[in-house]
């Protein structure tokens, strides 16, 4: 699975790449050992030569906190760069991570090229094995459809959405109305930082992203199930703009200066863009509280 941007389709995905994985039981850190490439695919056809780096994420972090990448290596194909990657992770959570290895071609001026990629899954790996902490070839394989993130359960969010009219004075009908929507708690939320998480819920009424759209809950740490209780009200509702609204919720986890994606849904019967795949969040009904909008 990808979960990069980048100039996919140049390029034919040829060559190998040689790493080792160990996990250091002192350190609390998963190492991932980048020796070299060879006979990678050529950016530059004429002079035959690219400007390869290694990229590597532990999935299903796809942000940039869990990104990590080699440093450059300029006018080769066969690029050697003994270098390690680490991850502050518990040996415990690995069980629940994917390695994704990338090699790309580095562009100054434009979209840095894909080269071709390997994937780990860490679930069943055995760290007591010798012959597992040996460095291997692996050959480069081409892009894989990046479905897994967009179908993955990540957790569970309880809430309610109502629409309240608001009274108008010598009308028998309301011209307008109020949508709240009350944020309870989430269930499971994913852990991507080893044991440490520190979310928050978003929203936004689509197709209106302007600032005055979104609303946020307060950040709950140190749980993967964070009890909310936020109500968030948006005025100015028509009764027929319901049918072209649609309530977005994502949640996040905030650390030092950074948010990291986790998760999201969409509620309603309007659309939108955004820049999010969403179905990996599921909503927890809460009975006849539970209005759709």
């Amino acid at each position: 699975m990808s979960v990069y941007s980048g100039d996919f389709g140049n390029l034919e995905v040829k060559g190998s790449v040689q790493f080792a994985i160990d996990y250091m039981e002192s350190l609390k850190e998963l190492h991932v050992f980048v020796a070299q490439c060879k006979d990678l695919a050529a950016a530059d056809v004429k002079k035959q030569r690219s400007d390869p780096y290694v990229k590597t994420y532990l999935l299903p972090d796809k942000g940039k906190m869990g990104k990590k990448k080699t440093f450059v290596v300029k006018k080769t194909l066969n690029p050697v760069y003994n270098e390690i990657l680490r991850y502050k992770i518990e040996r415990q959570f690995l069980k629940t991570q994917k390695l994704n290895l990338s090699v790309w071609h580095r562009d100054t001026f434009k979209r840095n090229s894909f080269l071709g990629e390997v994937e780990l899954d860490l679930e069943t790996w055995d760290w007591d094995s010798k012959q597992s902490k040996q460095l291997k070839w692996y050959p480069l394989k081409r892009k894989t459809a990046p479905v897994a993130l967009e179908t993955e359960n990540r957790g569970e969010m309880k809430l309610a959405l109502q629409y309240v009219p608001e009274p108008s004075p010598g009308k028998k009908l309301p011209t307008t109305g109020e949508v709240h929507i009350w944020v309870k708690e989430c269930f499971d939320l994913p852990l991507l930082r080893g044991s440490h998480l520190n979310s928050f819920v978003k929203c936004t009424i689509l197709p209106d992203t302007s600032r005055k759209s979104r609303q946020k809950t307060r950040a709950v740490g140190k749980t993967t199930n964070p009890i909310f209780n936020h109500t968030m009200v948006y005025d100015g509702f028509r009764p027929e703009d319901l049918m072209e609204a649609c309530v977005e919720l994502t949640v996040w986890d905030h650390y030092k200066l950074t948010n990291q994606f986790l998760g999201g849904l969409r509620i309603g019967f309007g659309t939108g863009n955004t820049y999010y795949k969403f179905n990996s969040l599921e909503p927890n009904s809460l009975g006849d509280e539970k209005t759709k909008v």
